[in-house]
């Protein structure tokens, strides 16, 4: 009888430890599921923090981009409000320039033909050298003056280049050839032109030396005694001969008016 409660003790003690073990068993793969579930949400949310993670960074550069071009474009935009106020000061100097240029062409046409009137009265009371060369100086002028195809700034400029060719004879000595008719008797002289103070002439073989006289209008045989004056000036103008003290006739001057 002992023997058999020991065995029926025991089977249950064998029959409680299964039972126990079974629920251990349970239990531990409960725990293991659990684990295993938990490790598995937190790799799912490890990645979908990954995920927002790349999102917040990417969406982090777009916004450092977009930020980057918005203060690229203000500072281009106001530029650009620089450049159009520049534009539109420069638009109204140009409308300003365009309405004195109105006035500058209606003004400039009357001086030019004043300019050239002038012209020709001075060369016409200038001591008659060069004449053939002012005169078509002054002829081509004229021509050009009605010439439609011409810009006024370009008749205005070749009236001024006139000008100036005239005020530098002023300032000149010149010798050079050309026919002179003087009592009705017309041959080659040489011609010597001190500024606008003097002209004289000399025939070729020094047979007679003259000079215009501005009171007559006319021109006025010298005596011998300049001949050899005259001779050195000419060579003095052609640089010939250095420069040297001459003595010549020379008109007085006007009294100032």
């Amino acid at each position: 009888m002992n023997f058999c409660r020991y065995s029926v003790r025991t089977a249950m003690l064998i029959i409680f430890g299964l039972v126990t073990l079974t629920a251990n068993a349970e239990h531990l793969n409960d725990a293991i599921n659990v684990e295993s579930a938990t490790n598995h949400a937190a790799i799912q949310s490890q990645k979908k923090i990954d995920k927002l993670s790349d999102k917040t960074r990417k969406m982090l550069e777009k916004y450092r981009t977009a930020t980057h071009q918005t203060d690229t474009l203000k500072i281009y935009n106001k530029h650009l409000q620089d450049l159009l106020s520049s534009q539109q000061v420069e638009k109204e100097s140009l409308q300003q320039q365009l309405m004195d240029i109105e006035t500058t062409q209606r003004e400039i046409v009357p001086l030019i033909l004043r300019m050239l009137d002038s012209l020709e009265k001075f060369i016409a009371l200038d001591l008659p050298f060069l004449p053939h060369e002012r005169q078509e100086r002054l002829t081509k002028l004229k021509d050009m003056i009605t010439r439609a195809d011409v810009t006024n700034a370009e008749k205005f400029r070749r009236i001024i280049e006139a000008y100036q060719v005239e005020n530098d004879y002023g300032n000149t000595i010149e010798a050079y050839r050309a026919d002179l008719s003087v009592a009705g008797v017309s041959s080659s002289v040489d011609f010597l032109r001190l500024g606008r103070v003097a002209l004289y002439y000399q025939r070729f073989d020094g047979s007679e030396t003259g000079y215009w006289d501005k009171e007559s209008s006319q021109w006025q045989i010298l005596s011998d005694d300049y001949r050899h004056s005259i001779r050195n000036g000419l060579r003095i103008a052609r640089k010939e001969t250095a420069p040297d003290l001459l003595t010549l006739p020379i008109p007085a001057a006007e009294a100032g008016r």
